[in-house]
């Protein structure tokens, strides 16, 4: 059985605004254990779904897209911004 996740991307620590905030992903979880590969050491597995990442625009539409396609799924919300106000001159305290 195909599961999925669903996670709000978050805004990145080098982005100040908020044009891309809100939007879901869904990637699926991996399904078969990595694996060392006898010649090169790197890990790797036949399971090629961990690379499909689909993007949507609200948590509706990435729902009603994995119940449509008969995926299990979880959602994981991003974690709320936490802001650090404090003035210039408190650098220097």
């Amino acid at each position: 059985m195909t599961i999925a996740r669903i996670i709000e991307a978050d805004r990145k620590p080098t982005q100040s605004g908020k044009a891309r905030a809100g939007r879901w992903v869904l990637e699926f979880e991996r399904e078969q254990p990595l694996r060392p590969d006898p010649l090169t050491g790197w890990n790797g597995s036949n399971d090629t779904r961990t690379q499909v990442r689909i993007a949507f625009d609200s948590k509706q539409e990435a729902v009603a897209y994995a119940e449509r396609k008969g995926f299990d799924y979880h959602l994981i919300p991003a974690p709320p911004v936490k802001l650090k106000i404090q003035a210039y001159a408190d650098n220097f305290r």
